[in-house]
């Protein structure tokens, strides 16, 4: 162990110092090198990085890679079938009965911790970024010196903030009371959970290894406190985006019912394999890319889009115009007929996919995330499902007051008897209204393909939740349903974080039953003369 400490500190101090000039390294150095008990080796390591030999690095590098081979007193580095001297880099023929290098686990972390330090020096960013997530792995005192000169030499802020932590974390073990006390200082600075949980394995009691001196056991608990405050601003901010994720899928559930419940008071249970039917149009999209476009396979969802409308569209079309536009104001034979049609829908895609989930893939630009904090990743694909649900309910709300089938479903929605006797095709404008609502349906299935399972299920998980969001926010009513869907996706996640996602939901249930209690229409009333009856 002392050799190892030894050989460590000297090699470390000679590069502080800047002993970096150009040697060839020598038959001997690379014999030291590669043969020998341990210690001996990771002396000869030592020595190597007090000359500064350019060649070192790719040796180093060479042995990590199991590459090296000695024969006799001769040391030679392998390039495919092809040998190389050691020392002076020139092929030469391999000897008979040459014998590879076995590195111990000792060896291969003493050779990590030398390609690291020649490396932090590098001029590549990549490089020395790679180095010091290397020094973070096995910081301790000795490597003291060489953070430091990287730290004196570095440009790159991001890396400068980077070996101060990583300087603070070694400077926190040392026996010196003043540098851990100085330690405990910068730590308080850091944002990561990794520097959390160092300081909390510091504050573990004396007798376990914990700090033993009082000043700076407080200082630590000072520094934990801080990082517990920054940490808890990005668990905050992460709580609220997922429950903005959330509320922005319901809301695209609910869009559809708020137009087919809110105007002609079905009560459509299949709603859900509506959305079912949109995710799977999603699925066969992405196989033909995949078969036909691989080139433009990025572009999928881009097509998708339209085609997951129009296949919830054309289901939902045929259902009003066979079933369900002869069960108008029994409210309880539509749900019971829809209920039924959910279940054959279900069985049909089982039929024609199989009852096992189907793979969607994200496409390049929607996979990966944007890191706003050390805790906290918006993935790219909530963040794309949050903006194409404003985009839909633009589209709706547009369509629904600034167009001709607007002003008709308007029209029918407050008063379909009046609407009738003015000339208003309610039968039309019923099968209009409903293919709309199913292709909003087929869109949310769309979005939700890039973000869960697409299976014959998936429809379940949301029908319940989006009746809730429409009665909630006022049956017919689009900013109802606006808030209703955010408001009830970030209170159950709020919920989710306090008790858990089981009582959440039953925690939401009950809210929105006592809601409706005290007010019946909702959060928006719906306006007009059949309101007012």
């Amino acid at each position: 162990m002392l050799p190892r400490v030894a050989a460590r500190a000297a090699l470390l101090l000679a590069l502080s110092f800047g002993a970096l000039a150009s040697h060839a390294l020598t038959p001997e150095q690379a014999r030291g090198l590669a043969a020998g008990e341990n210690d001996e080796r990771i002396a000869a390591l030592a020595k190597s990085l007090e000359r500064g030999d350019e060649g070192l690095a790719t040796f180093v590098q060479a042995m990590l890679d199991d590459t090296v081979k000695v024969a006799g007193d001769k040391v030679f580095v392998m390039k495919g079938e092809q040998a190389t001297d050691a020392a002076t880099g020139s092929p030469v023929p391999l000897p008979d009965g040459a014998e590879d290098v076995i590195n111990s686990n000792q060896m291969r972390r003493e050779l990590d911790g030398a390609l690291a330090a020649l490396k932090l020096f590098s001029k590549d960013v990549a490089e020395r970024r790679a180095a010091a997530r290397s020094l973070k792995e096995e910081a301790d005192e000795s490597r003291l010196p060489l953070i430091e000169k990287a730290l004196a030499t570095e440009t790159d802020e991001d890396l400068k903030a980077q070996l101060n932590q990583i300087r603070a974390a070694v400077m926190v073990s040392s026996p010196d009371v003043a540098r851990r006390l100085d330690a405990a200082k910068t730590l308080a600075t850091s944002l990561t959970p990794a520097t959390k949980t160092l300081i909390a394995e510091r504050l573990k009691p004396a007798a376990e290894g914990g700090e033993d001196d009082v000043a700076v056991r407080s200082q630590l608990e000072i520094a934990l406190k801080a990082i517990d405050s920054r940490l808890a601003w990005g668990e905050r901010l992460g709580v609220m985006f997922t429950g903005v994720s959330l509320g922005s899928i319901l809301l695209l559930v609910a869009l559809g019912l708020a137009i087919t419940y809110g105007l002609m008071g079905v009560i459509n249970m299949a709603h859900g394999e509506l959305m079912m039917i949109g995710a799977y149009a999603t699925y066969l999209v992405q196989n033909l890319f995949r078969a036909y476009l691989p080139g433009l396979f990025d572009a999928y969802v881009l097509v998708a889009i339209p085609v997951s409308f129009l296949a919830a569209a054309g289901v939902g079309a045929v259902l009003e115009r066979s079933v369900i536009r002869w069960l108008y104001g029994r409210p309880l034979e539509t749900l019971l007929a829809t209920w039924g049609i959910s279940l054959v829908l279900m069985q049909g895609v089982r039929s024609l996919f199989g009852a096992q989930n189907v793979s969607v893939e994200n496409p390049a630009w929607l996979s990966g995330g944007v890191q706003v904090l050390s805790n906290l990743t918006l993935p790219y694909n909530r963040i794309a499902i949050v903006i194409f649900a404003g985009i839909v309910l633009a589209g709706v709300s547009l369509l629904i007051a600034r167009t001709r089938l607007g002003l008709f479903v308007r029209g029918v929605t407050q008063n379909r008897k009046m609407a009738s006797c003015v000339g208003v095709n309610t039968a039309r404008i019923d099968t209009y209204a409903f293919a709309l609502g199913s292709g909003i349906a087929g869109l949310a299935g769309c979005a939700l393909s890039q973000v869960g399972n697409v299976g014959p299920d998936l429809g379940q998980g949301y029908i319940v939740d989006s009746f809730m969001v429409v009665v909630l926010g006022g049956v017919g009513q689009l900013a109802g349903t606006v808030y209703a869907a955010m408001g009830l996706g970030v209170l159950n996640k709020l919920l989710e974080g306090w008790q858990g996602a089981v009582l959440a939901k039953i925690m939401v249930l009950v809210f929105i039953v006592i809601f409706i209690q005290k007010r019946p229409q909702g959060i928006f009333a719906m306006k007009g003369r059949s309101a007012e009856a």
